[in-house]
């Protein structure tokens, strides 16, 4: 069972004005295995976000924090910042490979300036904001998570054999 944090970042939600839609996307699309076990709305504010997701990997020791919004050009897009000022190694095939699965969608998806890596030994990736967006990103993630997440707890298995 691998431990999950959403974080969503949002002004509008934050102050609830706005449902948190993506955060119920991302739920729905997270095989059994995959238990949420935080989740929060944030500003976005690069030290709240940060703040959150120190205090879940350091603290709460969470396996997987997948955050939803603040990833575009907007000048209220804070989250790739944030999460990279927390961020002990970048793993850039993660969004790399989101940003390709999503070109075939929209050439809007060249814009996204979405992060993974890993703080300790947990996994954070940023993800759109958009329920959409969200299902056609977490589609390409989904299938290595569990490999991911069991190689940065230690499993010395051969990746063949996950």
């Amino acid at each position: 069972m691998f431990r999950v944090g959403i974080l969503t970042i949002s002004d509008k939600g934050s102050r609830g004005e706005r449902e948190d839609q993506s955060a119920a996307e991302i739920k729905k699309l997270l095989p059994p295995a995959f238990r949420v076990e935080e989740y929060a709305i944030v500003p976005d504010e690069q030290q709240d976000i940060s703040a959150r997701l120190v205090e879940w990997s350091d603290g709460k020791r969470l396996n997987l924090i997948l955050t939803t919004g603040g990833t575009g050009l907007s000048p209220r897009d804070v989250t790739p910042e944030a999460t990279a000022a927390v961020l002990d190694h970048l793993v850039p095939g993660i969004p790399e490979a989101m940003r390709l699965a999503s070109l075939s969608v929209t050439p809007n998806a060249m814009l996204s300036r979405a992060l993974a890596g890993i703080r300790g030994q947990t996994l954070i990736i940023n993800l759109p904001g958009s329920p959409k967006a969200v299902r056609e990103n977490l589609a390409v993630v989904v299938p290595t998570l569990a490999h991911a997440l069991n190689k940065l707890a230690g499993c010395s298995a051969d990746c063949g054999s996950l």
